[in-house]
C-alpha cells in the first residue's frame, strides 16, 4: 500500500497545452505536446491520446501533470512530464480542471 506521504512526493501542476504534433516515431499512436506550465515554464510532453483527441482541439486545453519524474527519452524525443489521464474503453480520457486556473498551479 502507499503512503500519503508517497502521495505528497507527486508535484501535479496545471498546464495549457499551447502546441501538438504528431509523434510519428512513437510505437504506439501519439503526441508530441508542449504545455505551458506558467512559473516553470514550457515543458514537453509525448502523449497518447490520439483516440479520443484531435490536435486542434488540443490547443488552449488546461490539464494535470505530473512535474518532477524525471525525463524521459521516447525515440527521438525528451518528454519532461506526465500528462495524466484515464484508461477507458475509447481510449485515455485527460484530466483537466473544471474550471480555469492559472497555470502551474498545484493540486492540493
Amino acid at each position: 500500500m502507499a503512503e500519503f506521504a508517497d502521495f505528497l512526493k507527486l508535484d501535479i501542476r496545471v498546464g495549457t497545452i499551447i502546441k501538438v504534433e504528431d509523434f510519428l516515431k512513437a510505437k504506439r499512436p501519439a503526441y508530441k505536446l508542449e504545455i505551458d506550465l506558467g512559473s516553470l515554464g514550457i515543458k514537453k510532453s509525448s502523449a497518447q491520446i490520439t483516440e479520443l483527441y484531435q490536435k486542434r482541439e488540443l490547443v488552449g486545453k488546461q490539464i494535470l501533470a505530473i512535474v518532477n519524474f524525471p525525463p524521459k527519452q521516447i525515440a527521438d524525443f525528451m518528454s519532461e512530464v506526465l500528462v495524466l489521464g484515464v484508461y477507458s474503453k475509447e481510449g485515455v480520457v485527460l484530466i483537466e480542471p473544471n474550471k480555469r486556473v492559472n497555470n502551474g498551479e498545484k493540486l492540493g
